[in-house]
């Protein structure tokens, strides 16, 4: 019978293969962690520091250094980090070097809530705490604050975000009931009133038109309410 040593050959390189993996997983499990970072992703991480995430960690876990690896749970590490009110998501995993990483992404508010209780309201529409650490320059939110009139907020609040002239110039959004929103500027004294959340982009449009032209009458500070309440149309209440 004729050997075929090609097949031979393949048998033992898979052979040899494969216990060098068995053999590397086996070290590479029983490594111990050397080193922890916290990394934050996106822009203005301003609410939470790599020192307040490790002692959360210390403090809810333990302390993970010269851990083995495969004792180290990294799905409840991750889910004690993902509980901190000021973390939007975590991911956390093992280097092959035995560094435990975690990657975070901190929660961004729009909207600032000044009622009975005051807080932050972010980009996802929940409710988020103020901090000691940052306070964020974000429209204010005041009047009749209920769980209808915020969702109306957020609305608002998305769209100001979204638009560059908008966001850098309206500082308040006042409720004064269901449908009834008016905004506050930074610079100028008059009170926009917006109605209802309906047509904004048409509202908007309305009202940029209205004020590049005041602008260029010199005649902004000569209205006391502006009102985008009735279709295609801007109402302006002189002082």
């Amino acid at each position: 019978m004729r050997i075929n040593w090609n097949i031979v050959k393949l048998i033992f390189l898979s052979i040899c293969a494969t216990a060098l993996y068995g053999f590397s997983n086996h070290r590479n499990e029983n490594r111990k962690v050397e080193k922890v970072s916290f990394h934050f992703s996106g822009e203005n991480n301003v609410y939470l520091t790599e020192s307040a995430v490790n002692k959360l960690l210390i403090q809810s876990y333990g302390s993970v250094i010269n851990q083995p690896k495969e004792r180290v749970d990294l799905n409840t590490i991750e889910k004690l980090i993902q509980a901190n009110e000021m973390v939007r998501d975590a991911q956390v995993y093992l280097t092959v070097n035995g560094e435990l990483r975690s990657i975070i992404e901190q929660r961004q508010p729009i909207g600032r809530i000044e009622g009975t209780q005051k807080y932050y309201l972010d980009k996802d529409g929940r409710a988020m705490p103020l901090s000691r650490l940052h306070s964020a320059r974000v429209p204010i939110i005041t009047g009749h604050i209920t769980g209808e009139t915020l969702e109306d907020a957020y609305t608002i609040l998305n769209y100001i975000n979204a638009d560059d002239f908008l966001r850098k110039n309206v500082i308040g959004i006042h409720i004064e009931d269901i449908g009834k929103y008016q905004l506050k500027f930074r610079v100028n004294s008059f009170v926009v009133n917006l109605g209802d959340v309906n047509n904004l982009e048409e509202k908007f449009n309305n009202f940029k038109a209205f004020y590049a032209k005041a602008i260029k009458d010199d005649s902004l500070n000569n209205y006391q309410i502006v009102s985008l309440e009735f279709n295609d149309q801007v109402v302006c209440t002189k002082i």
